[in-house]
């Protein structure tokens, strides 16, 4: 009895756990903190101290609760980065391996302020992806809502009408009332398909296999493989250029990229990378592999700093480049995509309006 008695407690610091895991840490918090660690380490003001500060600061009540649990670790001997591993669901692999090299080599200030940068980048980039998305998801929510409203409240009232009169309907809108009966007749089964089948190609996604055929069709689809090759080679450079500068050997460098990368195909291509170099090869010379992963410019540019112990810098050089054309990228593409979505938006609601007008002028006729 006192055997289980005892598990309570551990059952119930289990579940708190699992609640303070719900409640999640944005990305523009971890900006803020290492923007404000960096400079207060900076000035010369102990990490306990500094952590003491943020902690005091922070509104995220998990965030804080960490920083401070953090703040006493160190107090009582720990290392900040043992204290960062210890939460990998805030704390990346990036950011850590950046922390633990400037603890050793006694150069934390510097890493820091590589580290501020780099997520400041990252910030950006992020910032750019979910503006470009936000247009055509709020189209794609307008339009299913409207066919809901539509289905729901408007048409059976008028295929009810429709019914009423006897008469030969057209295929289109003996289709939209079978439809409109089905939803109505069997509204709870309906929801339930599409709440399985969203869950189920999520699943689908996040399999290995999913990934491999979603990551591939982003890839080659016109204009978005563009603009998916163009974030992971800005987060490849960035990523990479950020760890060598560092002093991170190169292998552990391109192991920790390839955590960053979105694109199971980019994450392959730096994992094998990290191998081939273990044999000896050139950085440059891999890569050169992938062609259709890596341009020619990448590659040449690696090469030339490979030759002139400038990797790191010329890397920089290529993720400026690359944010810059996604800048310009995501700016043009909404211009594009505004007409498609427009397109779509007046097919699915056309194509209602049609169904429904079509009676309606045969009725005209026969009378």
């Amino acid at each position: 009895m006192l055997g289980k008695d005892a598990q309570h407690p551990q059952k119930f610091m289990n579940i708190k756990k699992l609640l303070w895991k719900l409640y999640p840490v944005s990305f523009s918090t971890k900006v803020f903190f290492v923007e404000n660690l960096r400079v207060m380490v900076h000035s010369g003001i102990p990490i306990a101290d500094a952590l003491k500060t943020l902690g005091d600061q922070t509104t995220n009540k998990r965030f804080k609760k960490i920083i401070l649990e953090m703040k006493a670790n160190i107090e009582g001997g720990q290392t900040l980065t043992n204290n960062l591993a210890k939460h990998p669901d805030i704390f990346s692999k990036t950011f850590v391996s950046m922390v633990s090299a400037g603890e050793v080599s006694g150069t934390l200030d510097a890493n820091f302020e590589e580290l501020a940068m780099q997520m400041r980048k990252e910030h950006t980039l992020r910032s750019r992806i979910k503006s470009a998305l936000a247009y055509p998801v709020v189209i794609m929510v307008a339009t299913v809502a409207i066919v809901a409203i539509l289905m729901v409240y408007v048409l059976p009232r008028m295929m009810s009408i429709f019914e009423g009169f006897g008469a030969e309907l057209p295929l289109p809108t003996r289709i939209l009332i079978k439809t409109v009966n089905f939803i109505n007749t069997h509204g709870v089964i309906t929801l339930l398909l599409v709440i399985v089948f969203a869950a189920g190609f999520i699943g689908f996604y996040k399999t290995k296999l999913g990934q491999k055929i979603f990551h591939k069709l982003f890839l080659n689809f016109p204009a978005i493989g563009q603009l998916a090759q163009k974030i992971n080679l800005a987060r490849f450079s960035r990523t990479f250029s950020s760890l060598l500068r560092t002093d991170i050997p190169v292998v552990q460098s391109l192991e920790i990229t390839a955590d960053t990368l979105s694109n199971i195909y980019y994450k392959k291509a730096a994992l094998e990378t990290a191998e081939e170099l273990k044999k000896g090869l050139g950085i440059a010379e891999v890569i050169g592999r992938y062609p259709k992963l890596f341009p020619p410019i990448v590659t040449q540019m690696i090469s030339v700093g490979e030759k002139s112990g400038s990797v790191d810098t010329l890397l920089k050089e290529l993720a400026n480049f690359y944010e810059e054309d996604i800048d310009n990228a995501t700016k043009s593409m909404s211009s594009i995509i505004e007409p498609l979505l427009l397109l779509f938006l007046g097919v699915v609601i056309g194509g209602i309006a049609i169904a429904v007008m079509m009676p309606m002028y045969t009725i005209t006729q026969q009378i």
